[in-house]
């Protein structure tokens, strides 16, 4: 089955009619419909399908438990109204870069696996990269037992209503031990490729980056009868701090997003209670993070003394930077620069990715697939066929340099 075809049966799962963006969230209905599609994939060039405690897919060419084998892929869920390509791109590329490899009749030498990560985008439980970060130890079962979503429902519910046990979750070590190296290739999420004109490129680190949640709470009054002056209104200091984030951002050569705002009461004629804001805040070192979000939290607690709200600011989740393994990072640019002739790029990204979670544990490294207008996490994102076909090109070379030496 050509990249194209598989695309093309991908492409209406969890899609929104009213967006046109995609809601495949984790242990939802369109998550379990693409674990379908994955397993067919799978079944279709004779792969033996597995999933593991933390309901990660694989398909295995080869044996695992040889060891060092070389793993490729990426995630299928989404954010919410997110693109067709963060993620996806990875995992169809990976199955349209092992058909290559069998059209040029390349001979295996080591293992060699396609995986899902589940709950990548964290859009649910707001937590990333959750499929991964348990396998690597970096999330215990209690952890992700507490995990809720917006309805009340916690994961290990999610879980068992989609069929599989919460129970097993845990650090997968064995597992991992068996993969000398994970390339997982991507969408830009930004328009370095584009504006250099080429391709592909290759990920040289992760920023830093994390989640916190500012809750500022006031006092609940009537809309139309309160006095300005007698207000404790969340809102306003909310209001303001979202503006210091743009300010502090901009100053260190960073960036700050509150993306996400709950409130209590939530009436139109009410004055909230409450107000919890979200902030998602990247730079390119851990020195300007700190900076960003320690200049936000100073402005915050600053305004919120000025209307008489009380504030909390909770870390949610942090990311150190990521330098992915120099070493095999420069094997991708031996392979793709002097054995192929092409012009690859080396550059840093903002986003988050399950290479990120797993290069603590075994070598990984990352591709890029050009996206022209650099937008993502959203219905526009976009990436043309050809630069697509590139992609799986290039993933095949790697392939056929790492496995098959």
């Amino acid at each position: 089955m050509s990249f194209h075809s598989m695309w093309a049966e991908l492409l209406p799962v969890g899609r929104s009619s009213a967006s046109g963006g995609y809601r495949r969230f984790a242990w939802t209905d369109a998550d379990t419909d693409c674990r379908a599609w994955f397993e067919d994939q799978a079944r279709a060039r004779g792969l033996a399908h597995e999933v593991d405690r933390n309901g990660n897919q694989w398909a295995w060419l080869g044996d695992p438990a040889e060891g060092d084998a070389v793993v490729t892929g990426s995630h299928l869920d989404s954010v919410p109204d997110g693109g067709a390509f963060d993620g996806p791109l990875g995992v169809v590329s990976a199955f349209a870069a092992l058909d290559e490899l069998r059209a040029r009749d390349a001979r295996l030498t080591r293992p060699l696996a396609i995986v899902n990560f589940g709950d990548e985008e964290g859009a649910r439980f707001g937590l990333a990269c959750v499929g991964s970060r348990l396998a690597a130890g970096q999330l215990t079962r209690e952890q992700a037992h507490r995990l809720t979503d917006g309805d009340g429902v916690t994961l290990p519910r999610a879980m068992e209503a989609a069929g599989y046990d919460p129970d097993a979750v845990g650090p997968d070590p064995e597992r991992l031990a068996r993969i000398g190296a994970f390339v997982e290739l991507h969408v830009e999420q930004g328009r370095a490729l584009d504006l250099s004109g080429d391709r592909v490129g290759i990920a040289s680190a992760i920023w830093p980056h994390g989640r916190w949640r500012f809750d500022f709470r006031g006092e609940a009054n009537h809309a139309g009868t309160t006095r300005l002056a007698d207000r404790r209104d969340p809102m306003l200091s909310y209001a303001e701090t979202v503006l210091a984030a743009r300010r502090e951002a901009e100053v260190a050569g960073a960036v700050a997003t509150f993306g996400k705002i709950a409130v209590e009461p939530n009436g139109v004629n009410a004055i909230p209670s409450l107000v919890r804001g979200w902030l998602d805040s990247r730079a390119e070192d851990q020195t300007r993070l700190d900076s960003v979000v320690g200049g936000i939290e100073k402005a915050a607690r600053s305004h919120a003394d000025a209307h008489g709200i009380d504030l909390d600011v909770v870390r949610e989740s942090f990311t150190p930077v990521v330098e992915f393994d120099h070493a095999l990072r420069d094997e991708l640019a031996r392979i793709l620069g002097t054995d192929t002739g092409l012009t690859v790029p080396v550059l840093g990204t903002g986003a988050g990715h399950d290479a990120g979670i797993l290069s603590g544990s075994i070598p990984t490294a990352m591709l890029f697939v050009r996206n022209p207008t650099g937008v993502s996490h959203s219905p526009a994102e976009s990436a043309s066929e050809d630069d697509c076909v590139a992609g799986v090109l290039a993933l095949a070379d790697v392939l056929e340099g790492l496995a098959c030496r």
